[in-house]
């Protein structure tokens, strides 16, 4: 049998905290992967790394540098705010090591660029957790889709709303940033269309604003209509200041339309609905069931992708990059008020990197 991987986790409090204490403990308890150092900034955190890694003291840093240099490792998994991405990217890479990083790549499309060419440079292999996508309910609708089952998917539609009003109701910075339903909002949702309709985005044109009942400081609402490269349209509903609830996170809706049913994914719940026999036909789907989801699942099939178990993962840097060019191309164009060309706002990134 093999060894466990080892790997450094940067970024322990926080969202940190829950790698440390759900994500993780797994991959020991497979035989897959085990911690052997772990980096916080601040000193407080690292307790995380120690109770649910069962990490000692001295294997936990305030300076990844140091951390990367007295450690020998496999990879690095990247769990602090998106500006700070490329620096633990660079000194991954200075190291040769794998990296497993939380979404978004980076905080600007130039900047998933540059590590999208450094990366694919160093031959090193790079994922990026888009665990919502791999949900239970949202696993089964793809599933479902892919099927065959239904017919041609015809198009798209999904929508995220939140009574996220008040200042500091969605996390103090996300009132305070610009773009904060795209940035914020919007990334794992843009992941899920596509792999919903199975292609990347073509073009994008989105339109953002803030109702002035919304304490924001950039936009908190938008609609966004796509269309993909295999020429299925999506529309996506994005709204932090509802007055009610529809579909919070992890409760999402999407409705997909196909040629001999509609599959309509609603607060986790999955229905087939089709007249086509001259009458309404109902049937309640029953999701998918496996051993694990999302960061954990994900955090698995990065293991067996370093161990060739598998040939590639499934948010693997080439996937996700495509991701990150959708989000902000729907930034610019939200912006510019016009579409954009998904595919050549990304190549343009690509060829100034």
């Amino acid at each position: 049998m093999n060894k466990p991987l080892r790997y450094i986790q940067v970024g322990t409090g926080g969202w940190g905290s829950f790698w440390c204490e759900y994500f993780l403990p797994r991959l020991a308890v497979l035989g897959k992967a085990t911690a052997v150092a772990a980096v916080d900034v601040n000193p407080d955190h690292l307790k995380q790394a120690q109770q649910h890694l069962g990490l000692p003291a001295e294997k936990c840093y305030t300076d990844a540098a140091k951390a990367l240099a007295e450690n020998r490792a496999d990879f690095v998994i990247i769990v602090v705010p998106p500006a700070y991405h490329e620096g633990v990217v660079d000194l991954a890479l200075a190291h040769g090591l794998h990296i497993l990083s939380e979404k978004p790549i980076a905080d600007s499309m130039a900047a998933c660029a540059r590590i999208y060419k450094k990366v694919k440079a160093s031959g090193r292999k790079m994922a990026v957790t888009m665990s919502h996508r791999f949900d239970q309910d949202k696993q089964t609708l793809e599933r479902e889709i892919k099927s065959g089952k239904h017919g041609q998917l015809n198009y798209l539609v999904g929508r995220n709303t939140w009574t996220f009003r008040a200042f500091a109701s969605w996390g103090k910075f996300r009132h305070e940033i610009p773009d904060a339903l795209l940035v914020e909002g919007t990334v794992h949702h843009f992941d899920i269309i596509r792999a919903l309709t199975g292609s990347n985005a073509k073009t994008v044109y989105a339109t953002t604003w803030n109702p002035s009942w919304g304490e924001y400081a950039g936009d908190s609402n938008g609609l966004v209509t796509m269309v993909m490269e295999n020429g299925v349209r999506a529309v996506y509903e994005g709204c932090k200041t509802s007055a009610t609830q529809l579909n919070g996170w992890g409760q999402d809706y999407f409705r997909a339309e196909c040629d001999r049913a509609t599959l309509e994914l609603d607060n986790r719940a999955l229905r087939v609905m089709s007249d086509l026999s001259g009458e309404r036909i109902t049937v309640q789907k029953r999701l998918a069931e496996q051993p694990a989801w999302t960061n954990q699942w994900l955090a698995e099939m990065f293991c067996d992708w370093l161990r060739g178990e598998r040939p590639d993962h499934p948010t693997c840097l080439d996937d996700n990059i495509q991701c990150a060019a959708l989000l902000f191309a729907a930034i610019e164009s939200a912006h510019s008020g016009q579409p954009v060309n998904v595919q050549d706002y990304l190549r343009a990134h690509l060829q100034k990197a």
